[in-house]
């Protein structure tokens, strides 16, 4: 037997081995083994087994080391879809592999946590003992800790050794002489902390949801070819109760179940509203986990412990067997795309899963991705719409203010809000109803200058003017590009005016205006400045579902999945600010968010109200501001379309990064040139050039995409050319296979 292997340095290629005649019954594909490799060991993972080996003589081959004790084996289906990721997405089969396990798991250095409970073995030997020498002075020590074991029946050291009868001498001479002894037992990292959660039963289906559930059974039983459902529903129609009463139907057939939300904010309270139908069925995957926990986790679901798994991205590779259920929750969402090798979008890893593993996928979303409308109406997957609110509740009334037609500010004043905006947050106040201001940019400012000179602060090292973002409450300015932090000055850096100036708005700033615009509102801030861990979250949000604040400020976490019933008033700063990105995603990324963030108004018995705040007129944002998805695809598939862009093509890009601008251009340029055989009619290559996004880092950055259809050939050929083709020290290449940003 033949065993195919991959090690853990990044070759991308497999390594013939001899399987050993006493692992011939425990080997398999997935396998964490050892093997010799050169003049060392090597950890690596079994690929596949085979009956003879792609390098001739099999007799020459060196055999397996052995199975490696400490790290966790993959199931077979998993390393089956790790395999097709390192294909699809041209990235090299080890980093795909790597990706299937959690770095805590993979290194096999977390430990699992064992505790020793201590115990009388034998009680009678042990009253013997105590009645045996009630008056030997000599032991009685021994026999105050036996009456204290009697008594305790078992416990931690740490229990025991807090009572006044323990003496550790005589507890270590009880043990030598077998009347104590113990058991070791495994403890589990709580990652729900002391959240408390009342148990919840089902709620009777509305007619959509009803019509929603009966499709999803028909997946189950097979009754027709699609495995997926593009669940399309209002904001507030009740998917997640589609989603808990699909995966008890999951569960009841004996199958496990995975649920992926897009941002770790939304978890927790996802997470409470599971528990409270699964209880411990449920386990947790995402990154704010320490690596304990996640070791924790991961091992609860890889020994069938739990068979619910809730997470962000990496949650889809949860070692579940026999699984039933795959939900993509704000399946329209950028963030399910991996920005590092392999570049992979776990909705479309979500159904070739589901597709390996004969898996009803769910993709939900009040609005769909055009990609999963598209395959919906190429009868791919099935649709199914859910229109009415639950309760049926009336939709927000959504007004678009044009800020240019607003009284001009007195001097001083703030210009973040418009006076409508001012009097509809006033109202709710006196109603002590509570309002939501969303603006997609952190901080308190976007760019520094002096007026003086002319001086403008700018990262050094990116090539994007005013890529600085000042926060006065840490009187820093970082840039977004690449991460660098540096103090804000106090005079200017140039001429040392003191008359510097800051332009532009986030939230840092639209926080501190509201105090100043509403006095005595109780308000709180939500973005990747205050929010650093998931505790954070539970905090401000547990706030505002109690009514301890009045106003909630924030960016795009703030946006989905927030269920607040005191919420009537939703206001959005800049509703146009995202459609002056350079990309064909920029009017659907803008109506999601706007349509996503209007949802959070009128989920209780008042009717909503949003305002959306612009400074130009947009077909988009009228759209938005009719909640009209329909409309909008239509004309957004259309542009599309005639532009040949996806979801009508396939789209690569691929960025050169190297320090020297020249060679990395020449190198560019060759690579384009080795793929100009594999050009054909239905595709369009557009050459090398700078990035929109020049440099980052001090790297320059060149972009060329290619889309079209019938990429297969193209896209094997690239992955040789990125993979196995050298190239010059200091040039990196990124594949991006169907790109979510061209920047």
């Amino acid at each position: 037997m033949i065993a195919r292997v991959i090690t853990d340095i990044s070759l991308d290629r497999e390594f013939d081995y001899l399987v050993p005649e006493e692992l011939e019954n425990s080997i398999r594909p997935g396998s964490a083994v050892e093997v010799p490799f050169g003049n060392s060991r090597r950890n690596g993972y079994v690929l596949e087994l085979a009956e003879s080996s792609s390098f001739g003589n099999a007799g020459k081959l060196k055999a397996l080391a052995g199975l490696s004790g400490s790290r966790a084996h993959i199931p077979e289906k998993l390393i089956t879809l790790g395999k097709w990721m390192a294909d699809y997405y041209c990235a090299s089969q080890e980093h795909a592999i790597r990706t299937l396990l959690p770095a805590a798991v993979r290194s096999g250095k977390v430990k699992a946590l064992v505790s020793r409970i201590f115990y009388l073995p034998d009680q009678k030997a042990a009253e013997q003992f105590i009645i045996d020498n009630a008056d030997a002075k000599r032991v009685v020590k021994r026999v105050e800790t036996l009456k204290l074991m009697l008594r305790l029946r078992e416990g931690t050291l740490t229990e025991i050794s807090g009572h006044p009868e323990y003496s550790p001498g005589a507890f270590d001479a009880l043990r030598k002489a077998g009347l104590i002894s113990f058991r070791e037992e495994t403890l589990r990292r709580d990652v729900f902390g002391d959240a408390e959660v009342v148990p919840g039963k089902p709620l009777p289906p509305t007619p959509d949801q009803a019509k929603a559930l009966a499709m999803i059974d028909d997946i189950f039983e097979h009754k027709v070819p699609q495995h997926v459902l593009v669940l399309h529903g209002v904001t507030n129609s009740g998917k997640t109760e589609v989603y808990l009463q699909s995966i008890a139907n999951a569960i009841r057939r004996g199958k496990s179940a995975i649920v992926l939300v897009p941002e770790i904010s939304l978890t927790p309270q996802t997470v409470r509203r599971f528990r409270s139908r699964f209880g411990d069925q449920l386990c947790v995957l995402h990154s704010r986990l320490s690596d304990g926990e996640r070791f924790d986790e991961w091992n609860r679901i890889n020994s069938g412990e739990a068979q619910i798994v809730i997470g962000a991205r990496s949650a889809l590779f949860a070692p579940l067997r026999n699984l039933g259920l795959i939900v993509v929750d704000e399946e329209h969402e950028s963030s399910y795309k991996q920005s590092e090798s392999p570049r992979y979008m776990a909705r479309d890893v979500a159904v070739m899963r589901g597709k390996l593993e004969n898996a009803a996928v769910i993709l939900g979303s009040a609005t769909p991705s055009a990609e999963s409308i598209y395959n919906a109406r190429l009868g791919k997957f099935l649709l199914c719409r859910m229109a009415a609110q639950v309760a049926d509740k009336p939709k927000p009334v959504i007004r678009i203010i044009d800020r240019r037609l607003d009284p001009i500010p007195e001097p001083g004043s703030s210009n973040l809000f418009s006076p409508a905006l001012i009097d509809a947050v006033q109202e709710r106040l006196e109603r002590a109803e509570q309002t939501i201001l969303f603006l997609n940019r952190r901080g308190y400012a976007r760019s520094m200058s002096c007026p003086a000179c002319g001086f403008e602060a700018r990262c050094p090292e990116c090539s994007v003017n005013y890529n600085y973002t000042y926060s006065r409450r840490r009187e820093i300015l970082s840039c977004h590009l690449c991460g660098a932090v540096v103090p804000a000055p106090s005079v200017c850096p140039e001429c040392s005016s003191p008359e510097i100036r800051y332009h532009g708005s986030g939230t840092e700033k639209l926080e501190s205006c509201a105090h100043g615009v509403f006095p005595g509102a109780r308000i709180g801030r939500m973005d990747s400045d205050t929010m650093r861990s998931s505790a954070d979250y539970e905090v401000v949000l547990d706030k505002f579902r109690r009514g301890q604040l009045d106003i909630l400020v924030g960016t795009q976490m703030i946006a989905k999945g927030l269920h607040f019933p005191g919420v009537t008033l939703v206001g959005v700063i800049n509703a146009d600010h995202g459609l002056s990105m350079p990309d064909f995603r920029a009017a659907e990324r803008t109506f999601q968010l706007l349509t996503q963030v209007a949802g959070r108004a009128g989920r209780g018995d008042r009717r909503g109200e949003v305002i959306f705040q612009s400074s130009k007129d947009s077909e988009v944002l009228h759209f938005a501001s009719e909640l009209d998805f329909d409309g909008f695809e239509n004309f957004d598939l259309e542009f599309r379309r005639m532009l040949a862009y996806p979801p009508f093509t396939r789209l690569i890009a691929i960025v050169f990064r190297g320090e020297n601008e020249s060679e990395l251009a020449n190198f560019a340029a060759g690579f384009a040139s080795a793929l100009e055989p594999y050009k054909h009619d239905n595709m369009r290559i557009t050459p090398p050039a700078p990035a929109p996004i020049e440099r980052i880092k001090n790297k320059y950055r060149y972009l060329m995409t290619i889309r079209g259809t019938g990429l297969k050939t193209i896209r094997e050929a690239i992955r040789v050319l990125a993979l196995h083709r050298p190239h010059p020290k200091g040039i990196d290449i990124a594949v991006d296979v169907d790109a979510q940003y061209l920047m």
